[in-house]
């Protein structure tokens, strides 16, 4: 099986995430899509992150009914923080039978040279990229294993206005889903 890995905080996940997922996992060669929540990304402050198993379920509980869209806390028992090579050693190895693809947006790959053994990621793997507005793509967009996806949506919203909005005490109605939704108001887990 061909498994497209979608890595982010997820803090929260929004509908430019899933929409985003579902045109990479609709319009591509990928069986299945994996949405990876991150405990801690080295380039984000981790102080600013939800619980790993409040943004587990707010991303499980959005694609519960999507059948090539999955969920995955698999980087919450590998050591911290999380690197994208680590973690994709570990799922080689514990699924030999399966293809992994590295899913990233635009601005990703122009800094994709900053990441922990970037050169074995494009050796070793494909990586499907959608473009991000405002963001050169870099030389690595001409490498035989980045094929970058045109006419995928580009959308607009960012888990950081989402959480300024819970503060401001704002409708946060279709950034996210209802079920996402109803997790942050329930658990208020980004009130300030």
């Amino acid at each position: 099986m061909k498994i497209g890995l979608f890595f982010g905080s997820f803090n929260p996940v929004h509908s430019g995430h899933l929409i985003i997922a579902n045109y990479l996992v609709e319009e591509s060669d990928l069986d299945e899509l994996w949405l990876v929540i991150s405990p801690h990304n080295p380039f984000k402050e981790r102080s600013s992150l939800a619980d790993d198993y409040v943004r587990y379920e707010m991303v499980s509980r959005s694609v519960e009914e999507h059948q090539k869209i999955k969920a995955s806390n698999v980087e919450f028992d590998l050591p911290k923080p999380s690197y994208t090579i680590d973690t994709l050693t570990y799922l080689c190895e514990e699924y030999p039978e399966d293809e992994f693809v590295l899913i990233m947006g635009g601005d990703n790959l122009g800094s994709l040279k900053k990441w922990k053994n970037y050169e074995q990621i494009l050796k070793n793997y494909s990586i499907y990229v959608y473009k991000r507005p405002n963001y050169e793509l870099g030389d690595l967009a001409e490498h035989p294993n980045v094929k970058i996806f045109e006419e995928a949506p580009l959308i607009e919203i960012s888990s950081t206005f989402i959480r300024k909005l819970i503060k401001e005490g704002k409708s946060i109605r279709y950034w996210v889903t209802e079920e996402t939704r109803e997790i942050i108001e329930s658990t208020a887990v980004y009130k300030f």
